[in-house]
């Protein structure tokens, strides 16, 4: 079986996770500058079998995309335009950061490294997005 990759797309950073090839588990992989995200999925998929690329879709409590969702279509489109042969779809990314958090809390990572190390937090919501990914697909056959 192929890897699923996931994206939590930022203004500044974007949190990658990856399953591993039985698709079974969600591991965060890595934090990119935004601005270098896509050359980033392009090597990985390049180097790695990839079947679907899930992004993290934001929705506000009302069901609206959020405003941030203007920065994340147009990478979206440029995402499918340069690996047209592997999937891409979105995925509701509501809450995400807060869980995030709440598992490094509880997970027992210091305060001082949750504040200083910004990657991180984006790295655990990119695999809690995907982890639910994987949820849902199961769920729904």
């Amino acid at each position: 079986m192929a890897r699923i990759l996931a994206i939590d797309y930022g203004k500044k950073r974007t949190g990658v996770a990856v399953t591993d090839p039985l698709q079974i588990i969600a591991n965060g992989l890595i934090t990119v500058d935004t601005k270098e995200i896509l050359p980033y999925v392009k090597q990985y998929v390049a180097e790695n079998e990839v079947e679907t690329i899930v992004v993290g879709l934001p929705r506000q409590m009302n069901g609206e995309y959020s405003e941030s969702f203007k920065y994340i279509a147009p990478f979206v489109e440029r995402l499918k335009k340069a690996l047209p042969e592997t999937e891409v779809v979105y995925f509701d990314e509501r809450f995400t950061s807060k869980m995030a958090l709440q598992s490094m809390i509880a997970g027992g990572v210091k305060k001082s490294e949750r504040r200083n190390n910004k990657g991180l937090v984006d790295r655990v919501s990119a695999a809690i997005i995907l982890q639910s990914y994987l949820e849902s697909r199961r769920k729904n056959g």
